[in-house]
Order: structure tokens, then C-alpha cells, then sequence
């Protein structure tokens, strides 16, 4: 039986799986499956899987679902002791599961182990650091005011605590991976791997640029999150809030620049500033944003 179970739910991802594939092969531990579950994909996802040649590979098709419903669909197939996740379009540095793993095994009270994240573009060119937050141990007030671990592609996870909160919310994507972390640290601890491992790739097709989407599950979450958190705690959901408005107003601007990206990110920028007023007394960076949405706004259009 394989020790580490890894999940790649994929749709339509003909153009990046074959490099997330080679990534998760290409790993310094080897004592894995990795799981790939088809979401009714209609383009050639199923023909460059078939391509790759490796007994580790298990690929199951189902009707197409989300994202959520496929991690779960992968859960069910899994053998290890450990289970991981990555998206059919991230990468992974080849240390990352050892890493992980070992980091699990030097603090057996952990649950979970997560490493910083980069960001790539489409063609995979290094485009920023990620946040490189390091917190060990109880993280969960934190990971109630921002998700520390970024995205769903990060972490190492002990089985039996992951069957303990139960299954990713399928009605929360693309937000479904923050309130599984935030349910796992309100009865784990964490432990981190100061070091970039995951390679988050920015793109116009991912589940997370649709900013009102992203919107409308993030703040269920943090809506759920904080009806569920102790008392003592409850006085962090605004600044919760203010974060995830902050991060919407600049994936918005980063977006294709279009008049209704603009309008959008001025909402969110309103928003912003709504649950951290006292961004009002920096007006450079209130100043900085608004030059962008307007610039979007006023942007011609390009026509093909």
C-alpha cells in the first residue's frame, strides 16, 4: 500500500496536466499513488494522461461535477496514510512531499504541513512571491483572518484527520480548500515548511479569476467560519473581511482589463475600505488603486 495518496482533480486541462503530472512524478519521495480524477473533460485531457507511463497512475472519469466533488471522489480512492492535493494547472518543487512528510513525521502532534507558495504565469515564468507566512502549531486564528496556505495545492495531510472534519463543502468552490484548512486547524496544529514549494500558476481560466464567484464563496466561508468560532475570537471577522476585499480589489485589476473588471474592483475597493476604514487616512494607496480602475475603465476596447 502506498504511503502518501495524491489527488489531482482536472477538466479540460489538456494544456497544463502533462507538467503537473511530470511534477508530482518527478518528486525526491516516491512512495505514492497519485489519483486522477477526470471531471467530464470534452478536450484531450484524457489522451495526455494516457501518454504518461507510470504504475502509479490511477485515473477515474465521472460526470462532471466541481472541484470539491473531485477531491472527494479522490479521497475515496485513496490508500495512504497521507493524503495531498494539487491542481491540474500548479507545479511542485521536486523536495515538496518530502519535505512535507518528514516535517510530519519530527512533529507527530501536527496534522497538517504546508510550505510558501510563488506564482507562475501561463507559460509557467515566475511572476511573484506568494506570502511566506510561517506559523506553526495553532493556526487557526490566523487562518481565520487570511488563508495562510493560499491555495489547495499546498498541503500534506494526516488521513484520519482529514475522514475527522469531513469532506470538501462542494457548495463553496473556489473557496472550498480555505474552509477545509480552517476546519482541519480548529482541531489540529499546523507545521510549515519555510520554503517556496508550490508553484501557483495565475490565469484567466482558473476557478479563482472569477472574482464574484471567489467573492460570494469567500465570505460564506468567513460567514460560516466566524457562526462556529469562540467567542473570543469573533472580533477578527472584519479584518477577515477587509483582507479578502483587499485581495479581490487587486485580482480584479490583474485581471484582463475590461470596464466591468474596473466596476468590480471598485466595488471591492469600497468594500475594502468599508471593513478597514482607516485606509482612508493613507490616501496613497487608496489614490494608487483608483488610477488603476480608472485606466481599466477608460481602457479602449480591442476588438478581433
Amino acid at each position: 500500500m502506498p504511503l502518501i495518496s495524491v489527488i489531482i482533480p482536472v477538466f479540460n486541462g489538456e494544456k497544463t496536466i502533462y507538467y503537473t503530472i511530470e511534477s508530482v512524478l518527478n518528486q525526491t519521495f516516491t512512495d505514492f499513488e497519485l489519483i486522477i480524477i477526470n471531471d467530464g473533460s470534452t478536450d484531450s485531457t484524457l489522451d495526455v494522461i494516457s501518454s504518461i507511463n507510470d504504475p502509479r497512475i490511477k485515473v477515474f472519469s465521472y460526470p462532471n461535477g466541481n472541484q470539491a466533488v473531485s477531491r472527494n471522489r479522490g479521497i475515496s480512492h485513496a490508500n495512504g496514510e497521507y493524503i495531498a492535493f494539487i491542481d491540474a494547472d500548479d507545479l511542485w518543487t521536486p523536495d515538496k512531499i518530502e519535505d512535507q512528510y518528514q516535517a510530519l513525521q519530527n512533529n507527530p502532534e501536527a496534522a497538517v504541513a504546508y510550505s510558501w507558495t510563488d506564482y507562475i504565469d501561463e507559460s509557467s515564468r515566475f511572476l511573484r512571491p506568494g506570502s511566506h507566512i510561517t506559523i506553526n502549531g495553532d493556526v487557526y486564528p490566523n487562518l481565520l483572518v487570511v488563508n495562510i496556505l493560499e491555495n489547495g495545492s499546498n498541503p500534506l495531510i494526516r488521513r484520519d484527520a482529514l475522514e475527522e472534519v469531513g469532506e470538501f463543502d462542494s457548495s463553496l468552490p473556489p473557496a472550498e480548500d480555505w474552509d477545509m484548512w480552517l476546519r482541519l486547524a480548529k482541531q489540529y496544529q499546523f507545521i510549515t515548511i519555510p520554503k517556496p514549494q508550490i508553484l501557483y500558476r495565475q490565469s484567466s481560466q482558473s476557478a479563482s479569476a472569477n472574482v464574484l464567484k471567489l467573492e460570494a464563496s469567500s465570505t460564506k466561508v468567513i460567514e460560516q467560519s466566524f457562526s462556529q468560532a469562540p467567542d473570543s475570537l469573533k472580533f477578527l471577522k472584519k479584518r477577515s473581511l477587509a483582507n479578502i476585499y483587499k485581495y479581490l480589489t487587486f485580482k480584479a485589476i490583474e485581471d484582463s482589463p475590461s470596464r466591468q473588471n474596473a466596476g468590480i474592483a471598485a466595488y471591492c475597493l469600497w468594500q475594502y475600505c468599508k471593513y478597514k476604514p482607516e485606509l482612508l487616512l493613507k490616501p496613497k494607496i487608496i489614490m494608487s488603486a483608483t488610477i488603476k480602475i480608472i485606466l481599466m475603465f477608460f481602457r479602449p476596447k480591442i476588438v478581433n
